[in-house]
């Protein structure tokens, strides 16, 4: 018994509450061999950016392992309104998990990133050794850059302290539990929004852009049971990749089209060009994933698509949105 519990992870999950918290959450209540201890925070356990809260925090669970999903989020509008505010937030949380991680002895961070601190001008895919090798897109370029930094702090605290400090970088996420909020998310809660208020109201269902930019999108509920994975088994400091395949690459415009069948909307989709598009691409290769955890199987985007618009539409009064 006492080797077992010597054995035992204390994982504490920043972000807990969020959209891949809750899909880690769901993939831990949902398996029997799990025997780990799982923290899910929430805004309502302290403010990550305020040292003297995220000490707190650490005081109080003593956690051997830390997965930082936390982060100061929102789609490209919201990006390009308040990038001090992205800057900052995210830059303050970082740095005060980091030094707290190395304070109280946790064995292993590992940190979140996201596709979008990949150069604007490059050559695809793009994989994990591209991190640094020009400036982002001009889009998200605060949040970018103080989500590479992490990277750049992983290799310091590594080199000067010999912890165990890693990233991963999902492809853009989608699932159950996101932030539906109209104006201020990501593209598919958006536009899941969008399609049932079209269909509620029988107004037009309106999507920004041309339709035509390309993304890999990868559902919640697999990303979670990658993260526990990584937590498990990945040690290198390098980023890791957390992707479907290049070929599961769709158009913002076949998005719209399956979120349109899952709703059951069938009216034609508007497109308001006035908008901007973004980055029109950010092809992501998974070969280091596929290579670490080659029988991986990724739920099919239009399963998943159903699932979570089934969701919505069971918690559209409880949601964020």
């Amino acid at each position: 018994m006492a080797a077992n519990e010597a054995e035992r992870k204390k994982v504490l999950v920043t972000g807990g509450t969020g959209l891949v918290g809750r899909g880690v959450q769901y993939v831990i209540e949902n398996d029997p061999n799990n025997t780990d201890e799982y923290i899910f925070l929430s805004s309502k356990d302290g403010d990550l950016r305020i040292l003297s809260d995220c000490e707190r925090v650490f005081e109080e669970h003593k956690p051997t392992h830390v997965l930082h999903l936390a982060a100061f989020v929102g789609g490209l509008f919201r990006n390009m309104k308040f990038p001090v505010d992205f800057w900052h937030s995210n830059v303050d949380m970082n740095n005060n998990i980091m030094k707290c991680s190395f304070k109280y002895e946790v064995k292993k961070l590992v940190s979140c990133l996201s596709t979008c601190i990949f150069p604007d001008k490059t050559t695809y895919p793009i994989d994990e050794t591209m991190i640094h090798d020009g400036p982002p897109h001009t889009s998200n370029e605060p949040y970018a850059y103080a989500k590479r930094m992490i990277d750049v702090q992983n290799r310091a605290y590594k080199q000067q302290h010999g912890c165990n400090f890693t990233s991963v970088i999902p492809t853009n996420i989608f699932g159950p539990h996101d932030n539906f909020h109209l104006k201020d998310s990501h593209v598919i809660p958006a536009l899941i929004h969008k399609s049932y208020l079209a269909k509620k109201n029988s107004t037009p269902f309106t999507c920004f852009g041309s339709g035509t930019p390309l993304r890999q999108f990868i559902y919640s509920r697999d990303l979670a049971k990658l993260m526990v994975w990584v937590i498990n088994n990945y040690d290198d400091v390098a980023p890791l990749i957390l992707s479907v395949d290049e070929s599961d690459e769709i158009s913002i415009k076949q998005v719209a089209e399956t979120i349109c069948e899952a709703m059951r909307y069938t009216e034609a989709i508007q497109w308001d060009t006035t908008k901007a598009d973004g980055q029109f691409k950010k092809t992501a290769s998974n070969q280091k994933l596929r290579e670490l955890v080659p029988d991986f199987e990724f739920t099919p985007f239009d399963v998943a698509m159903t699932e979570t618009v089934e969701w919505f539409n069971q918690n559209y009064e409880t949601c964020r949105k």
